[in-house]
């Protein structure tokens, strides 16, 4: 098994861009969902599914700087902190959040049509749904598109790794649950299947819904009212992962 393509977001909600590397640790994938946009009057962190316009914006996080690339204009520089922190609830954790100074609130707010501020996570992880590795399979992936008849960009699935299956059977890796994977040099231990949503059904790139992929993995991955695809992992040992390192299930 080879790993076939890395992705993530330093902006959460932002488009999940594919990576030729990046570097795991116990905390999870350095830059990703480093930052998140905060709906100051509703109390919440935005989320892509409701806010699908966000997969329209491109987010880069390099050296210090975020850098994002709009429909109609790109916005770039260093966000510094601005002395306001939020707290809010998400999926019954607590999750803190500063907020930072820069042309990032302005310029989407005006994108989205109402206030958002622009915030930095305190800690790693904390607005990520699961935890903070996931992998999907092309095993899995094959089989989707042959019951939607038609291709499906791994994307829509916002995992940390697709991993090349071969001939692998379907959802090979619901067996991997409680095991433990060596990927590229790090290891990860597969901790459950993951939940889905309906941004599953918006294109990655337009954010336009324009594939019923949730209501046709209903009709063949709902147990106990969750539609599941994919796992979800903890880094157990750090390293650094390329497309096309290897993937391999620990015996024992």
């Amino acid at each position: 098994m080879l790993i076939e393509r890395i992705g993530f977001t330093p902006l959460k909600g932002g488009r999940h861009l594919t990576h030729d590397l990046v570097d795991l640790t116990a905390d999870g994938p350095v830059g990703d969902r480093v930052f998140c946009l905060v709906d100051r009057s509703r109390g919440r962190v935005l989320r892509t599914v409701e806010n699908p316009a966000l997969l329209r914006g491109c987010a880069r996080w390099q050296a210090g700087v975020l850098s994002v690339n709009l429909p109609a204009q790109t916005i770039s520089g260093v966000p510094t902190p601005s002395g306001e922190t939020f707290e809010f609830d998400y999926w019954g954790r607590t999750a803190a959040v500063q907020g930072c100074t820069g042309p990032w609130a302005q310029a989407y707010s005006e994108y989205l049509g109402y206030p958002v501020v622009l915030c930095r996570c305190v800690n790693a992880g904390v607005v990520v749904y699961g935890a903070s590795v996931t992998v999907s399979t092309t095993s899995s992936m094959r089989l989707l598109a042959q019951r939607l008849g038609r291709e499906v960009d791994s994307a829509r699935f916002r995992s940390t790794f697709l991993v090349e299956t071969g001939d692998c059977t379907s959802h090979v890796e619901d067996s991997w649950v409680g095991r433990v994977l060596r990927v590229g040099e790090a290891t990860v231990r597969v901790r459950g299947v993951v939940p889905r949503c309906a941004v599953v059904d918006l294109d990655p790139v337009t954010g336009h819904n324009d594939a019923p992929v949730l209501a046709e993995l209903g009709r063949y991955r709902q147990s106990r009212g969750e539609i599941s695809f994919g796992v979800d992992a903890v880094v157990t040992a750090p390293g650094r992962v390329r497309i096309g390192y290897q993937v391999e299930l620990e015996i024992g």
